[in-house]
């Protein structure tokens, strides 16, 4: 929860409020009116009118017109926010994440002090103590754990900084990140549609790719998966369902495949993962087995490499479901700005999911069709 600033018993709040409404003229000359003055600088009409009426005696600002105001000072700019950011690792998609929120974070003069949590619980407890001694005004909290989550929060509330927790919810924190169930159900209903359209709706066997070690949030993709696919294929009710941990990295999860495909006869399989990894290695594991044909599969994350298989001719890849990790940044900035000036902001805002297929890949990332990604990995 944001804490309100402390006032200094010395400090003119009229002269404070003065210097939001010049704050609010972002560069020489700019106009604005009396509506957007109110509005940038989150004050009352009667308040702003007063103090813009003030600002032109003392020959700062100037009328320009009915209700539209000039800057005539140059643009005023407070003290440079810190905030922390504690990364989730080195994966692909917490780099976008990374390199996103540093773009931003520059733009918007806004000093980062940025941390690695590798994948570690224990190492994010330390991030949190550093972050914290660094007395950052804000932090920006990316780690994977769950049963971690309310000690990291716990420390921040006494510290009496703000959290904007990514992907995975903390006690107290604002979350920003996937609508994971919201996610699934896309997936669901995708695969639940092509099936209907290439099978006649024909399904044995439904595979789901899980990946428990990372706390009941991420379970919330696989029940959307599910009741996604129900909604599509009502009769899939009574299809087998196998569960099956998605733990570990590409060659892992292939070798864990090959185990199941040795003792499970190929039938017509659609497989629902929580994420690329997962999908790529169901893939390749059953064109090792010569029984793609008997196989469909829905992904999470469109990664670059996802999307590059989406790309491939044939690809038993129906879809990805898109995350964006490349604009988090464009979210996440102005979240926490907004929580530091004492704004109102939703306790959960959430990214805005796309499915994508072979048919609009390179219409939401026409920058990398054709591009080389690390393709001798994915096919080895």
């Amino acid at each position: 929860m944001q804490t309100s600033r402390r006032s200094d018993r010395n400090e003119s709040q009229t002269v404070l409020r003065a210097c939001e409404v010049l704050k609010a003229f972002k560069s020489l000359g700019e106009e604005l009116t009396l509506l957007e003055v109110m509005e940038r600088a989150q004050l009352p009409k009667t308040t702003a009118f007063r103090l813009l009426r003030t600002l032109i005696h003392g020959g700062l600002l100037e009328r320009v017109g009915a209700g539209v105001y000039r800057n005539r000072f140059g643009p005023v700019r407070g003290r440079r926010y810190r905030i922390g950011f504690a990364t989730q690792g080195v994966t692909e998609f917490s780099q976008e994440v990374l390199r996103s929120i540093e773009t931003v974070a520059a733009r918007e003069n806004v000093d980062l002090v940025t941390v690695d949590n590798r994948y570690s619980a224990r190492e994010a407890l330390r991030n949190a103590d550093f972050l914290i001694r660094e007395g950052v005004d804000l932090v920006l909290e990316f780690q994977t754990y769950e049963r971690v989550a309310p000690a990291i929060a716990s420390k921040f509330l006494e510290a009496k900084t703000p959290v904007i927790a990514i992907e995975v919810p903390h006690p107290g924190a604002t979350y920003f990140g996937a609508n994971n169930y919201k996610a699934g159900v896309i997936a669901g209903k995708a695969l639940g549609r092509w099936a209907n359209e290439n099978w006649n709706g024909r399904v044995d066997r439904v595979v789901l790719m899980e990946l428990p070690i990372a706390g009941s949030l991420l379970e919330l993709r696989g029940t959307g998966f599910l009741h996604g696919l129900q909604s599509e294929l009502p009769e899939i009710a009574s299809a087998s369902v196998v569960h099956l941990n998605g733990r570990g990295d590409f060659e892992q999860v292939q070798e864990m495949l090959r185990k199941y495909l040795r003792r499970a006869r190929a039938k017509r399989t659609l497989v629902g993962t929580v994420n690329d990894i997962c999908a790529l290695a169901a893939i390749r594991v059953w064109e090792e087995f010569g029984a793609e044909k008997t196989c469909a599969v829905a992904s999470q994350n469109a990664t670059p490499e996802a999307r590059a298989e989406l790309r491939r001719p044939g690809t038993r890849l129906i879809g990805s479901v898109a995350y964006f990790p490349e604009r988090y940044g464009n979210y996440v900035i102005p979240l926490a700005l907004n929580l530091l000036r004492n704004k109102p902001v939703a306790p959960a805002v959430f990214v805005k999911h796309q499915f994508l297929t072979s048919k609009n890949v390179d219409l939401v990332y026409p920058l990398d069709a054709g591009a080389k990604i690390r393709r001798s990995r994915l096919n080895a």
